[in-house]
């Protein structure tokens, strides 16, 4: 018999009760072989008390929080450091936050357990009652953060230690784990009676072929395992029972679970765009990243596939798990990595999606947003170190933390129940035709969710830049018009006036001016008019819309004497009429709209036009033409797509502003050249250094916040994306 699960001791919420708004923070502590990774380190949080009264700030009243052992007790399970969490909880408490304490979190415990130690569960539960005893007003509890993944990870996929990679590793851990959570809430309970199981899982489903429907079956069933063991439910004729047997796991082991269940008060699911599989026999039709030798068959995201459209998506699993446990529930986890307008987009749609479930009865208390400040290396699982930060509702990236787009949905949630962003009025990635790794056999369109989306304004139609900007709108699935000068000269206010009204957007990017630097002292009236006066003559209009206003400067405003990257407070300095019409038209839009964002970037070379620095040296030398270039003049050259999506970004944040926006990294011209020669596999001997008269350095970094990838990760993307072969003649640029 399976142990009945629809009792509990949290009451049921009235009908009038609203959805919650819950916070958590990555928090991870992994062991991988010898090293232990702390998220909370990584990402500045450990450093950083203020961040709680900015989680405060956003409404958020419940926080998912480390009180981890591996932190408190690193060295021996009878030593204790309470010292940064005695601060931290403390101050929660002044806040009117409630904890939701998390003991251990995809970690397998200190150096001196794992998550093969029988004395896991033993010293776990000592660990939650010190914290118990210490903290005796919390009442939330999560001993052990994804037990089934963990153990997936760390027992089955070796990613993590102990770096099983077996079945039975993988069952002993999750057994283990489960243990270590029943034992915990007992030992909590006896300190605190009324303490709160809050049991956390990602819960994704997988997809295939009819050929590999019995794979699909076993993930789908295994999928269950956490939730079923702590519910009791791994008994004689559970589909499970007997591979936990095989695993050598007791009978006697599995009978503690089912005679005195210990079932979650709430049910934590965990769900990411990733979460759901889909099984192929056909590799041949997917990337070479996603066949293995292991198995004889692809395992890819089921939003790739065109057969599992349909099938997919956050309410249809959380009615499963509804259907299955009908406890109380909440989303513990909602977070993507990705544009700002895709993390928007998917908030949006794990909110709306509890939101339906509870319409139809299911008792789901809350959604809880994801990594506040974000996670590195997530996207190779923590097991390379390449610094790959995901930003959350802040970004750590710059001296203090920066609250993005999303810390005006989360207030807006929290305080109201509901958000609006122009993004929304377009379907995520995961929902777009281009996301298919092959083309659908028949056409899959996604219904229009508004009848007429919110559109940006972009200028600059004709130029590099605008071009670029309106290519990255269009993947990003932002609606947008792209104008040339014919459509709107934005020197002439009639004309600004004129093609606004006409186009009501809801933000402004000019891309427009005049970019030839070389003629620019014998043209500087010209090139006065279109950079400054044009630039201040569509802010003062954005001004008095009320609506977000970026433009672009330059690297050149300033003169390369300081001797090291410009950040944004460095005093302007040109030396060219270029440079002093990019400085003027700075100081006048930021007189004019002091919100607008100013982006200066320096040298930059893309995939998608003839009309940059690096087409031409590729161009020059694979044909045996010499290519002088200065090794006496660093820059931090630019990658457009990485500009074009970052200044986006920042757009939609309603970042204001001077922001530096370069790949980080600094090098002279000809080091430059030379770097993108060997990397194309061109033969740089054509390749002349020149000194020019006079040092310099005009590169840019940020003291807000370096946002964009470094040089290397850029020219290394360069030569993947770009399609263009380089002895395609002359590459004439086109004005703006």
């Amino acid at each position: 018999m399976i142990p009945s699960t629809t009792s509990n001791n949290i009451s049921t919420p009235s009908a009038q009760a609203p959805l919650e708004l819950w916070g958590g923070i990555e928090c991870t502590v992994v062991r991988i072989e010898d090293k232990f990774r702390n998220q909370s380190e990584e990402t500045g949080h450990a450093r950083r008390l203020d961040d709680l009264d900015a989680i405060a700030s956003l409404g958020i009243r419940t926080l998912r929080y480390p009180v981890l052992w591996e932190t408190i007790s690193p060295e021996h399970p009878d030593q204790c450091d309470w010292a940064w969490h005695d601060e931290r909880l403390e101050r929660l408490r002044e806040l009117g936050i409630a904890p939701i304490a998390g003991l251990v979190h995809h970690g397998s415990g200190p150096g001196y357990t794992s998550l093969l130690d029988p004395e896991f569960p033993e010293m776990l539960a000592r660990h939650a009652e010190r914290v118990a005893q210490r903290y005796p007003w919390i009442k939330l509890f999560t001993p052990v953060n994804e037990p089934l993944t963990t153990a997936r990870f760390s027992g089955l996929y070796g990613h993590w230690f102990p770096h099983g990679r077996s079945q039975d590793t993988m069952l002993k851990a999750l057994t283990i784990e489960c243990l270590g959570v029943l034992l915990s809430m007992r030992a909590i309970r006896r300190v605190i009676p009324d303490a709160k199981l809050v049991q956390t899982e990602d819960m994704g489903k997988t997809f295939s072929l009819p050929r590999l429907k019995h794979q699909a079956d076993f993930e789908n069933e295994r999928r269950w395992l956490s939730f079923d063991l702590l519910c009791g439910r791994i008994v004689p004729g559970h589909s499970w029972y007997q591979h936990f047997l095989d695993a050598g796991i007791s009978k006697e082991t599995l009978a503690r679970f089912s005679d005195d269940p210990c079932v979650p008060d709430i049910i934590g699911i965990n769900h990411y765009v990733t979460s759901e599989r889909f099984l192929d026999h056909r590799a041949r039709d997917y990337p070479p990243a996603f066949h293995t030798s292991e198995v004889p068959y692809v395992d890819v995201h089921a939003t790739r596939v065109p057969q599992a459209h349909g099938l997919l998506g956050p309410e249809a699993r959380l009615r499963e798990v509804w259907e299955r446990y009908r406890l109380p529930m909440a989303i513990t986890e909602a977070h993507l990595g990705g544009t700002r307008d895709d993390q928007l987009r998917w908030l949006n749609q794990m909110w709306q999606a509890a939101q339906n479930l509870r319409a139809e009865g299911a008792d789901i208390r809350a959604v809880t947003v994801w990594s506040l400040f974000g996670c590195v290396d997530w996207n190779t699982l923590l097991t390379q170190e390449h610094g790959f930060y995901e930003s959350g509702v802040f970004d750590v990236r710059g001296k203090s933390i920066r609250p993005t787009a999303l810390a005006k949905a989360v207030a807006d949630l929290a305080r109201e129940g509901r958000f609006d962003h122009p993004v929304l009025d377009e379907h995520g990635w995961w929902h777009r035709p281009d996301r298919f790794f092959s083309a659908p056999s028949t056409p899959i369109v996604m219904p229009a969710l508004v009848e007429s989306p919110r559109k940006l304004v972009i200028t600059g139609g004709r130029g590099t830049l605008g071009r670029a900007l309106a290519r990255v709108c269009e993947q990003r699935g932002l609606a947008h018009d792209l104008l040339t000068r014919d459509e709107m000269d934005i020197a002439d206010q009639a004309s600004v006036e004129a093609a606004l009204a006409r186009h009501r957007p809801w933000a402004v990017i000019n891309a427009a001016g005049y970019v030839r630097v070389a003629d620019a002292a014998r043209e500087p009236d010209r090139c006065f008019r279109e950079n400054a006066a044009g630039a201040e003559m569509l802010a003062r209009a954005c001004a008095h819309l009320g609506i977000p206003y970026v433009t672009f400067s330059s690297d050149l405003v300033f003169d390369g004497s300081l001797g090291r990257a410009y950040v944004e407070s460095d005093t302007v300095s040109p030396l060219c009429v270029y440079g002093s019409s990019k400085a003027e038209a700075e100081k006048r839009v930021l007189e004019v709209f002091p919100d607008a964002l100013v982006v200066r970037t320096s040298a930059f070379f893309g995939p998608w036009d003839r009309y940059n620095f690096v087409h031409a040296v590729l161009r020059d030398l694979s044909a045996g033409r010499a290519v002088h270039a200065s090794d006496a003049l660093h820059v931090s050259p630019t990658y457009v797509p990485d500009l074009a999506n970052a200044t986006v970004d920042l757009l939609i944040d309603r970042a204001g502003g001077i922001w530096h926006l370069a790949n980080q990294g600094v090098v002279s011209w000809y080091e430059f050249a030379e770097r993108a020669a060997h990397q194309a596999g061109v033969d740089a001997s054509s390749l002349v250094k020149t000194d020019d008269s006079g040092r310099g350095i005009t590169a840019l970094t940020s003291e807000r916040g370096l946002i964009l990838p470094s040089f290397t990760s850029a020219i290394e993307r360069y030569m993947h994306e770009n399609t263009m072969a380089w002895n395609d003649g002359p590459a004439d640029r086109e004005a703006a």
